[in-house]
Parts: structure tokens; sequence; C-alpha cells
């Protein structure tokens, strides 16, 4: 799947959803502005597809375990996605820890593992995004998310766990997009 076909299977599915759709169309945003900088390595196809196919699992008709990032690459899998996207989707932004904190480890664990250097631009991207699709830092996410979700909720426990493992991914990112930028001065 490209992007143009990511981008509107995710339409169709996400723009009932107003705000999330906001969110999911500014992540792509970024993604692109990550593959724009030019990372050594990075395949940007493939990052940009996962930036917009992240939240898919969001969508109504795909609710099986009520967990986006599974749910969603279920979805995906069944339709055949390159196996790089739809791990992404299944571990983007932590989801291993909430995945641990919903006893669906084993469930997660069915998909491969994400390349770590696009699964750090993923996650960067969709952590410096608000929930309205608005330009936010790390630490204004993080509390939003928290903020959102009451402590006994597993996405708190979880964000509140992966907080140190997610504040590297995106110093990783940022570290790779200075580096990529200083060549091109």
């Amino acid at each position: 799947m490209d992007t143009a076909k990511a981008n509107v299977l995710a339409g169709i599915l996400l723009s009932p959803l107003g705000n999330r759709w906001a969110h999911v169309q500014a992540v792509a945003a970024q993604g692109r502005s990550i593959a724009n900088a030019g990372i050594s390595g990075v395949d940007n196809e493939i990052l940009v597809t996962a930036c917009w196919l992240h939240d898919i699992g969001y969508a109504q008709a795909l609710k099986t375990t009520g967990f986006h990032p599974l749910d969603g690459a279920v979805f995906l899998a069944g339709l055949g996605v390159d196996e790089r996207i739809v791990s992404l989707v299944a571990y983007h932004s932590g989801a291993m820890y909430e995945a641990e904190e919903r006893g669906l480890s084993d469930a997660l664990a069915a998909f491969a593992p994400a390349d770590p250097v696009l699964l750090d631009a993923l996650t960067y991207a969709d952590l410096t995004t608000g929930p309205k699709g608005q330009r936010v830092t790390f630490p204004e996410r993080i509390s939003e998310i928290l903020g959102r979700y009451g402590a006994g909720d597993p996405v708190h426990q979880a964000i509140t766990r992966a907080q140190p493992s997610l504040a590297s991914s995106v110093k990783r990112t940022e570290n790779l997009i200075a580096e990529a930028l200083s060549t091109i001065a």
C-alpha cells in the first residue's frame, strides 16, 4: 500500500471521528517533514504510509479488542499490507506497554518487531502532534494524554511507564533530523 492509498483508506475509516482524523492528517504531514529532511536509511514511503495508518484501529468497524494498535495491525495484515507497515502500526508510541496493561502482549507479539529507526520516527510524529492536529512538544502531548485518561486507565498506566522510552525515541529522531539538515547547509 502506498501513501496515496493509505490516505484514502484512513480518510474513509477515520474522517467520521473528527479530531482523530485531524490528528492523523497532521501526523502524516509530520512524517512527510521527516522524510523531506532526508534521514539516511529511512524508507520514506513506509514511514509516511504508516503515519497515515497508525490510528486506523480506532475506526468503529475495526474494533475487536479495543486496543487500536492491535486492531489496526490485524486489519492491515488481513489486507496483505507490507509487514513493515503493519509492524509500525502494531508497535507505535509504546504500544507494547499498553498491551501489557491490557493482557494483550501475546497477541501483539504475533507481529514482527518494527524497524527501530522508523518506529522512533513514527512515535516522534505521533507524540509531537496534538489530538486536534496541532503541533505540540513531547511533554505537552504526554501531559494531554495523561489528563485525558484517569490514573486507573490502562493508557494512563502504560504512558506513565513508557515515558522514558518514548522520550528517548523522540530525542533520537530529533537528533537524526538535525544531523540530516546539517548536511544540507
